[in-house]
């Protein structure tokens, strides 16, 4: 009897085996939504999986090369959009998107912990997502070893003791190179500023195309065998430094130069794309790039900062990469519409 009831007891036990979910026989996905972005983009997958398990979908992106090109992409395609959401356009090429009308307006519930200085669209088409600090970087061996002082301020780079020490990105082809030619536009003023950088020639400047080049063959501080102990790069790289180190550093090998109007801040942000059919979708995507799970996520997977007030920094950020205190900016719409021409000449004056 009483085996005769544990053989009835087992088989229950492999009916109810059979008919509980598992992972292969979960529902598939029931929509996609398609997330255009910069080469640059990265986010950890975990974080992704959760919004996909909430809602039920599965997010594909589109990398579609640095911001110029993904921006070009996306206004190229508009007719027939190739996402449904685009992330990655800054501030030197907000007004250009905007321009192009690609971008649906939505007020999401979020902005209100976003600080009103990144929110550069008053009509919520392009929402603010992150940003960075393009700064000046040393070697802090190179400096202790000449017992030569850290410049702290652009007109100290015009100066005989710091002849050939920098090394700076060409700006008709990179992102970093642009953003410090900005920086000394906003500084100096678009009357002066070629008479800064007619200096910064005649005191030896290095110039190369991109930041690749720039921080990891020229700049001593990282390969500890390029020639220039001063970069473009951000204010972000100390932390990078440390954080990426082999053996646990105490102090970054790097360090940033964050002196007011030294710095130029970038920001980035996403928008929906018109044409979309996955409207609510994008909308709750964006919710969740501006919650504080994605915004937590930012800084070390791209390197930059969250916008979103209540979003805690990393401990590595917060010792070697604290945000510049006073950056410079410029309208947008300033910079879409005299980019190219100050690019022009300050290729004239640096490189010709």
């Amino acid at each position: 009897m009483k085996t005769h009831f544990f053989s009835l007891f087992f088989i229950f036990i492999l009916i109810l085996a059979g008919c509980a979910p598992t992972a292969a026989t979960q529902p598939a996905p029931s929509a996609s939504l398609t997330v255009m972005t910069h080469d640059s983009f990265a986010v950890s997958e975990d974080v992704i999986a959760e919004f996909e398990k909430e809602h039920n979908v599965s997010v594909k992106f589109i990398k579609s090369g640095d911001t110029g090109d993904a921006l070009n992409r996306a206004i190229l395609s508009k007719e027939a959009p190739l996402a449904d959401v685009f992330y990655g356009v800054d501030n030197t090429f907000l007004s250009r998107a905007l321009e192009a009308d690609i971008f649906e307006q939505y007020d999401s519930p979020q902005l209100e912990n976003i600080p009103s200085e990144f929110q550069l669209d008053a009509k919520n088409r392009a929402l603010p997502v992150d940003y960075g600090d393009v700064c000046l970087n040393y070697d802090r061996a190179y400096f202790a070893e000449k017992g030569l002082t850290v410049p702290q301020s652009l007109e100290d780079l015009t100066k005989a003791e710091y002849k050939g020490l920098l090394v700076v990105e060409n700006p008709a082809v990179s992102s970093p190179g642009l953003a410090f030619l900005l920086a000394t536009i906003a500084h100096f003023g678009e009357d002066n500023y070629l008479d800064y950088w007619a200096q910064l020639r005649q005191n030896g400047v290095v110039v190369v195309n991109d930041w690749q080049t720039a921080y990891y063959t020229n700049f001593s501080g990282s390969s500890g065998k390029g020639a220039q102990p001063l970069v473009v790069s951000y204010n972000s790289s100390p932390a990078a430094e440390v954080y990426f180190a082999s053996e646990k550093l105490d102090e970054s090998p790097t360090g940033s130069i964050t002196a007011s109007g030294t710095c130029f801040r970038q920001i980035e942000f996403v928008g929906i794309l018109k044409g979309t059919s996955q409207r609510s979708l994008a909308e709750k995507f964006i919710d969740y790039m501006l919650d504080v799970r994605f915004q937590e996520d930012i800084p070390l997977q791209m390197f930059v900062y969250p916008v979103n007030k209540n979003a805690r920094l990393p401990e590595v950020f917060i010792k070697h990469s604290p945000p510049a205190e006073n950056p410079s900016s410029l309208p947008a719409d300033e910079i879409a519409a005299k980019r190219d021409s100050w690019i022009d000449a300050w290729d004239k004056t640096v490189l010709k």
